[in-house]
């Protein structure tokens, strides 16, 4: 399915999965607990977003179903 919408909310996720990456290569690599916990607030704040994300992602692609199926009706 091409939509606009859904493609940006692919886009975001794409976004906050390479963010993911650098965090967690970020985390690897420190010592310091401060910045370990710094870095774990963060990944669980993108970890909500795309979880945000994908109920949204779903709420949309059923939708257009929806529509598809009333429109296939007519």
């Amino acid at each position: 399915m091409n939509d606009p919408y859904l493609n940006d909310l692919r886009d975001d996720f794409e976004g906050y999965s390479n963010q993911l990456k650098k965090l967690k290569a970020k985390l690897l690599k420190s010592d310091s607990p401060e910045l370990q916990a710094k870095i774990i607030k963060q990944i669980d704040s993108i970890a909500n977003k795309m979880e945000n994300n994908q109920r949204q992602s779903v709420k949309v692609t059923k939708s257009r179903i929806k529509e598809r199926k009333s429109k296939s009706k007519r």
